[in-house]
């Protein structure tokens, strides 16, 4: 996934971890990611983009987990084909501000048809910027 999309090459998103408990995307800083020019704060689109993207890797992840022991992989890949986000809630808690910003989810609810993520942006202070709340069609 990482060399799939070429909006998060831009970003700079590398995932970090990939698993159905858990998932992580990190970042690091860089000038084009401002937002905000005279304090250096990083752009709201950017964090937005992020937390999905953990949100849709641990939804990913879930769901090959849940297919794959008894799912031929060519219906696990036709089923991820589907995965999209069809709603995001972001809450902006401070300004983005550090060097390297770390996005985890978890699962809430893993259905059939409609599964939802919890995520989380800390720097690399530990500092909590901004949840959020993703559901995402997965069948």
């Amino acid at each position: 996934m990482n060399s799939q999309i070429p909006f998060q090459q831009l970003l700079g998103l590398e995932i970090t971890h990939f698993a159905a408990d858990q998932s992580e995307v990190r970042f690091r800083w860089k000038d084009e990611l401002i937002g905000n020019a005279p304090k250096r704060i990083l752009h709201g689109g950017v964090t937005a983009t992020a937390l999905d993207t953990a949100g849709g890797t641990v939804v990913l992840a879930s769901v090959i987990e849940r297919l794959a022991e008894n799912t031929p992989t060519e219906e696990v890949i036709a089923r991820m084909a589907k995965c999209g986000t069809i709603d995001l809630r972001v809450d902006y808690l401070r300004p983005g501000r550090g060097e390297e910003f770390i996005c985890t989810a978890t699962i809430i609810r893993s259905g059939n048809k409609v599964a939802v993520a919890r995520m989380e942006m800390h720097n690399e202070h530990g500092e909590l910027i901004a949840f959020g709340t993703g559901t995402y069609i997965v069948g």
